[in-house]
């Protein structure tokens, strides 16, 4: 009778499969030396050194990583260590496919092993779809949806081992919605919501919180670095600022919260989108983001 009920669980909810206790143990075992550390790529700059800063506040040694040396050294001497807990930075660039071995040789050094990652890295395009290069395009996919996914497939295992620690996609709450004139960069961020949701349905009760973020619009850099400070979303939508995000984003993943919505105003849209039919949101949508020489 215990057989058969365990073989009806395994076939209804196959996520029912923590490993053993003596599995966990071991896993724990292998890293009872080092610190648990919060990696956030994109750390240097906007919502990645936003959240930075709250995970240091909340005493979680942290980890920036990005490709600018110069940027990573100035958010380090900005965050500086808060109860107990230090700021590390890794010179990486999350595209190349052994980006998390750099990443885990540098974090051995410093005593320290993965315990959450923040997928915040990742870049935007603006205007026509076809005003964009292929080139440009195809980095906007490699780093918005290759290098995230791949760095999530390749950090859970540990966690799940462990039955600890946690992902957090930073996505955009554009994600619900096709966005001409932002078209790729809204297509990448529905990718992943839609990978967050369903991984973390995969894995639920296991011990690893997986959640995506979904934020609107903040007032960072990031809009003009795409080009989008001229379209009329910029001026008709409320802003939040980086930290307002970082503040919910903390609270909410720790919480378990598996879609993030930072704000009042977002909920609000939130919901609308994903009640109302495109024939009303997409024309609406595109109207927002058309830059206005585009």
């Amino acid at each position: 009778m215990k057989n058969s009920t365990a073989s009806w669980r395994s076939l209804f909810w196959p996520w029912w499969s923590p490993a053993s206790p003596q599995d966990v143990m071991v896993a724990r075992r292998a890293v009872a030396h080092l610190r648990p550390a919060v990696v956030i790529t994109g750390g240097g700059s906007g919502i990645g050194l936003a959240l930075a800063r709250r995970f240091l506040q909340a005493g979680h040694d942290t980890v920036l990583v990005g490709r600018n040396a110069a940027k990573l050294e100035a958010a380090a001497r900005y965050l500086k260590p808060e109860k107990g807990a230090a700021v590390t930075t890794v010179v990486c660039d999350v595209n190349e496919p052994e980006a998390l071995q750099t990443i885990n040789a540098h974090l051995a050094k410093a005593g320290l092993y993965l315990d959450v990652l923040v997928n915040n890295a990742g870049m935007g395009l603006s205007g026509p779809f076809l005003n964009q290069s292929q080139q440009d395009i195809a980095r906007l996919i490699s780093i918005n949806i290759a290098a995230l996914t791949r760095l999530m497939h390749a950090v859970l295992p540990d966690m799940l081992a462990r039955q600890r620690g946690g992902v957090l996609n930073v996505a955009s709450l554009g994600a619900d919605v096709p966005g001409p004139n932002q078209a790729a960069y809204y297509a990448s961020k529905s990718f992943v919501v839609s990978l967050t949701e369903a991984v973390a349905s995969e894995y639920s009760g296991q011990g690893v919180r997986i959640s995506a973020l979904l934020p609107g619009p903040v007032d960072t850099a990031f809009h003009e670095e795409m080009g989008a400070d001229g379209a009329l979303y910029r001026l008709a939508l409320p802003s939040m600022t980086a930290d307002s995000v970082a503040r919910s984003a903390y609270r909410n993943f720790m919480f378990g919260t598996r879609v993030i919505v930072p704000g009042i105003s977002n909920i609000f849209f939130y919901v609308a989108l994903r009640i109302l039919p495109h024939t009303i949101t997409v024309p609406l949508v595109y109207w927002l983001l058309r830059r206005p020489e585009a």
